[in-house]
């Protein structure tokens, strides 16, 4: 590729050579992503290059030579040039913008705060023995207003203490303390700021996917899905099996409730029947005790199996207008095995 100036003016060999690189780089690559490296230090990027080395090429770059060979490109230079400012590096790779982006936010160091900077959660000193001798470092856990006692002229903190919530700023005291107790609590991940997906550009936002939330949307419109397909009685055998067998259970409870005699509902009908006489026979039993019908008012009640069917019934029509978990289960087994 050339690089043209307006002026006459000799371009430095190295700003040359990293143009090529970069140029070279985005032909052989189809994702990019950059990388904001504000207060990463060097020895996170030497173990996420050495994680991604199977997948993906790292190169630290100045924005504006970056800028230069992607207009060149042909890149869309207009929705990146926001993200190309101060510290910046490119990752190369040719697998998925979301899963790159995911591989590289998952990989986590940790150090220690810093004086004046942001605490990213809650600092909590455990409760234990500190190792530290008393002394004047006394002095700072009183300023923290974190309790402690001594035993053995060993300092132990009282109880699990929040020396600063998230969003405070770590004081020099704090972040001296926490260092002699050995708290590295400091998360230190890759802060991606979009990625680069041959001319689409994709805010780093919208790089993270929560994906139990994505799988809860999908299941959800599987179970719309498959209850539509019921409806209609989509010719598919998971659909059909569940439709038959809930043709089944209204068909035998319509059966039980006309009085229509068969095999199958014989059974359920001379328990109904039962059940009707002994009703019955206390009803004349109030009004007519000299019939001796030989049932108690206070203790005849109907079977209580037929009343557990009874209750199953209704069950079984509520289940008919909904989808059973059983066959949520069966249609996800046809669909992924």
């Amino acid at each position: 590729m050339s690089i043209t100036v307006s002026r006459q003016k000799e371009i430095p060999k190295w700003k040359l050579e990293l143009a090529r690189e970069i140029a070279e780089l985005s032909k052989k690559h189809r994702v990019l992503l950059v990388v904001d490296l504000t207060g990463i230090p060097a020895k996170h990027i030497q173990i996420v290059r050495k994680k991604l080395g199977d997948v993906a090429v790292m190169k630290v770059v100045k924005p504006k030579i970056a800028l230069r060979v992607f207009r060149e490109l042909g890149k869309p230079v207009e929705n990146i040039e926001q993200y190309l400012t101060g510290q910046v590096m490119l990752i190369y790779s040719n697998k998925n913008p979301f899963e790159l982006a995911s591989i590289g936010e998952n990989i986590i160091t940790r150090d220690y705060y810093s004086p004046g900077e942001v605490a990213e959660a809650d600092i909590v000193i455990p409760e234990g023995n500190t190792g530290l001798p008393a002394g004047p470092v006394l002095s700072t856990f009183s300023k923290l207003k974190i309790p402690t006692k001594v035993q053995g002229n060993v300092i132990h903190v009282a109880k699990d203490t929040v020396a600063a919530r998230k969003g405070d700023v770590v004081s020099p005291e704090l972040a001296s303390l926490l260092q002699k107790l050995g708290l590295a609590l400091k998360e230190i991940k890759l802060k991606i700021k979009c990625a680069i997906d041959g001319h689409l550009v994709i805010p780093g936002d919208k790089l993270r996917l929560d994906i139990a939330e994505y799988e809860e949307v999908f299941k959800q419109a599987w179970i719309d899905a498959f209850k539509l397909a019921v409806e209609l009685v989509v010719p598919e055998p998971v659909v059909l099996n569940y439709v038959v067998q809930r043709a089944h259970r209204e068909a035998l409870a319509m059966a039980i409730s006309t009085g229509f005699t068969t095999p199958e509902t014989i059974e359920y009908l001379l328990r109904k029947a039962l059940v009707d006489a002994s009703v019955l026979a206390i009803e004349l039993s109030k009004y007519a005790p000299e019939l001796d019908l030989g049932v108690e008012v206070k203790t005849v009640t109907p079977p209580r199996q037929l009343e557990e069917e009874k209750e199953e019934t209704r069950e079984e029509k509520e289940e008919s207008r909904e989808v059973s978990e059983e066959a949520i289960a069966e249609g996800f087994s046809a669909l992924f095995g």
